[in-house]
């Protein structure tokens, strides 16, 4: 399924060495404004980033909306846009040799054989830039009803601070010059958010906004509020005190992510996404080559990303986006 959503329904289709990508928004409420240069900005946050930190250049050309939009404003419509891509030479093919940590093993088994993995084919983060874009317009209409969401990154390997200091850019470093890659969390925070969004269980907001980050590749944990740690503690610290001030009702900690009962209490909702070291790396590594049928070593070639952390930021936060408007319009 690459279809996703209760009340707005999100279609991304695509493969990263095909003509184009793309995404398809249906259910978006009309008559509201879109501003297609903060698209193109909030797609530029994903494009080429630092070549100091290994970054390698990704999908950044223009969008072309084909549908829902007229004047600056949505129709009602379905809104459908597409994102060229940029022509690859010579990207890896579809040879018998599995690459350790992608999806080589499985595709073939589930689409026997048939799958185009080309770049990753479907399973590439180039398709999140069609996300991205979604969000985009997402969180435009969010904006505007008092909404706002902002992710970083806050621990890469070991290093644990605020979003990309020195230590966590250290940790990048060293894996790059290493041949290696190393992992990373990214922290999304959606204040403004009202309170009774989300519904019981599987339409929960946990449900649904884990649901869609576990769509994003290389995303291998997700928890709200204090998450695992919560294991630890006792009920007396793990509930947050209920306060009421000048008839507003919230609480004084947010160990529950903004989130009691898969409902919104109002509060910020708070959650973390654990992201898996690139599989992309130049050290050699133990593999099959099944058209031979034997044990090989493989070494990737080219330049790859150290840390998905970076590029991941705006994803989440995209993520985050369109689920708080689809909850909205329940």
């Amino acid at each position: 399924m690459n279809t996703f959503g209760e009340n707005i329904r999100i279609t991304i289709f695509g493969e990263a060495c095909g003509p184009a990508i793309g995404v398809v928004l249906d259910g978006l409420p009309s008559g509201e404004e879109i501003d297609v240069s903060q698209v193109l900005e909030e797609l530029s946050r994903k494009g080429p980033g630092s070549s100091e930190m290994g970054d390698v250049d990704t999908n950044n050309a223009e969008p072309v909306f084909t549908s829902g939009l007229l004047d600056g404003r949505t129709t009602g419509a379905p809104v459908c846009a597409l994102i060229r891509n940029p022509e690859i030479q010579n990207p890896t093919n579809n040879s018998g040799i599995l690459r350790p940590g992608h999806a080589d093993l499985t595709a073939r088994i589930k689409f026997s054989g048939f799958a185009d993995l080309r770049g990753d084919g479907p399973f590439s983060g180039r398709l999140t830039s069609a996300l991205v874009l979604a969000g985009s317009l997402c969180r435009q209409i969010l904006q505007r009803r008092g909404i706002s969401i902002r992710a970083s990154i806050v621990q890469v390997g070991q290093a644990v601070g605020p979003e990309m200091d020195y230590d966590m850019k250290k940790e990048i470093l060293d894996a790059r010059a290493s041949g290696d890659s190393v992992g990373s969390i990214v922290e999304c925070v959606v204040t403004g958010a009202p309170a009774g969004l989300g519904g019981l269980m599987f339409g929960g907001m946990e449900s649904r906004i884990a649901a869609m980050l576990f769509a994003i590749p290389g995303v291998r944990g997700v928890e709200f509020g204090a998450g695992f740690d919560i294991a630890s503690m006792r009920g007396s610290h793990a509930n947050d005190p209920i306060c009421i001030e000048d008839d507003r009702v919230y609480t004084e900690t947010n160990h529950s992510g903004g989130i009691n009962g898969g409902i919104t209490n109002g509060m910020p909702i708070v959650v973390k996404v654990a992201l898996r070291p690139t599989p992309s790396i130049s050290r050699e590594q133990k593999t099959v080559d099944l058209d031979k049928g034997e044990n090989v070593k493989l070494r990737l070639r080219g330049r790859h990303i150290p840390c998905l952390g970076p590029k991941a930021v705006p994803v989440v936060e995209a993520a985050l986006a369109f689920c708080v408007l689809d909850a909205m319009e329940d």
